[in-house]
């Protein structure tokens, strides 16, 4: 598939399957899950002999097995399965089986770019990582949090160095839990350990800390910071210069800290999510003013509109002059952009997506059990019975939808022009 400029962007609606015919084929068949690029969409099934194996635009992949599921594609077009005999699991990747089973896997990421993928896996009631079907040759007695560096080079996961009697307390706070970044475990062991993170430009890693019943912290390769704080949140690497920011708990609220000390000058009830734009040079955080009102902070000013529901973490357009977010309020869902909601609510609605310029900010939502196509805020004049998020060409003179129409999926490619006149 690789990169967006390299997809089909020729205006024209195409139906790469039939789904009818597909349903009729097989005696069962799942979720359906199109590519990113929208020429292939598959589905797990269930054919006559009883076993499963995936279908892509109607054709099968040539191998079965007991169960499958969770079918994802890669950045690079490739389609990943998690696949079962035997009760012994492993990663399918267009078809091909890792050569490894284990007693189970989950958890698979992906590189940026998508020439690597991993997953967290559990073989003799020992867990590990696996990548690319060759797996860590450590093991350990409990994984938690698992992360690939953005290149796909490095991974990092919280990993339970010691085992614990049933109900001992006292060897738990003596600390248990370290991060192992390539199989290697970090000299220091914690009360806990969470969300590790990689800086881009280093290699370096941070994770969350606990070091006491109450007292957490952030390590950054291994060494904690010498500040101790009531709580902290994710740590974040700055995408050029590299400094890590990460909210804290402090004197009964939340702030944002950088490399442990004081960066934000704002106190909050709440702070978490924080994102960089694209040039590193803004920040966004979800943030709550007080108790029950969530909203959006960018570079420590808090939008005037508040939700009492949910704000979700933050998108920047690209040149990070505007941030959008779903929010959520007495129980519907819109897109505040800029401190502003859209008028129109929804039963559900999905991230939403900028135009390259950042004038225009498109969305999927669902109402009274239909999917909508939105265009700053309303709707096109179509609905549909399956639809998937848009996408911007990246000159942004087009836009890729995916849906299901007629009892077919269609991939069309539509002017964004045409796209705004439909509303």
């Amino acid at each position: 598939m690789g990169a967006k400029q390299n997809w089909n962007w020729k205006a024209e609606k195409r139906s790469p399957a039939d789904i009818v015919g597909i349903k009729a084929k097989f005696q069962e068949v799942h979720e359906f899950v199109p590519s990113h690029d929208g020429e292939t969409i598959a589905a797990p099934v269930k054919t006559d002999d009883g076993s499963y194996t995936v279908c892509l635009n109607g054709e099968v992949w040539p191998l079965a097995c007991e169960k499958l599921w969770s079918l994802r594609f890669t950045p690079l077009g490739r389609l990943t399965a998690l696949m079962m005999n035997d009760y012994a699991w492993t990663l399918a990747v267009d078809g091909e089986p890792w050569p490894e089973t284990y007693e189970y896997v989950w958890d698979v990421r992906f590189s940026e770019d998508g020439q690597v993928i991993a997953a967290l896996c559990k073989q003799d009631n020992r867990y590990g990582v696996v990548i690319d079907g060759t797996t860590w040759e450590q093991s350990f007695q409990a994984v938690r949090d698992f992360t690939l560096s953005p290149d796909g080079k490095h991974a990092a996961v919280t990993v339970q160095t010691d085992a614990l009697a049933e109900a001992d307390v006292p060897g738990f706070f003596k600390g248990v839990w370290s991060l192992a970044v390539d199989g290697q475990v970090w000299d220091k062991k914690f009360v806990n350990v969470w969300k590790p993170a990689f800086n881009r430009n280093n290699g370096a890693v941070a994770a969350e800390i606990r070091t006491g019943i109450c007292d957490y912290t952030i390590a950054v390769d291994g060494d904690p910071w010498s500040e101790i704080f009531g709580c902290v949140w994710e740590p974040l690497f700055h995408p050029q210069n590299g400094t890590l920011i990460v909210p804290v708990r402090r004197g009964g609220n939340w702030q944002l800290v950088r490399d442990g000390k004081p960066f934000w000058k704002g106190n909050y009830t709440q702070l978490w999510q924080q994102k960089f734009s694209p040039d590193g040079e803004r920040i966004a955080a979800v943030v709550a003013t007080d108790f029950g009102r969530w909203t959006m902070a960018v570079d420590d000013l808090p939008w005037n509109t508040t939700f009492g529901d949910m704000v979700l973490p933050p998108l920047f357009s690209t040149d990070g002059t505007r941030v959008a977010a779903v929010v959520k309020d007495r129980n519907r869902w819109t897109i505040a952009v800029d401190g502003t909601p859209w008028s129109e609510t929804f039963d559900m609605i999905w991230d939403p997506v900028f135009s390259p310029s950042g004038r225009q900010v498109i969305a999927k939502g669902e109402k009274d059990g239909r999917f909508l196509i939105l265009v700053d805020g309303r709707p096109t004049s179509r609905s549909f019975e399956a639809l998937w998020e848009p996408t911007f060409s990246p000159d942004g003179t087009h836009v890729l939808l995916r849906y299901f129409e007629d009892g077919k999926y269609w991939r069309h490619v539509l002017p964004l022009d045409e796209l705004v006149s439909a509303v």
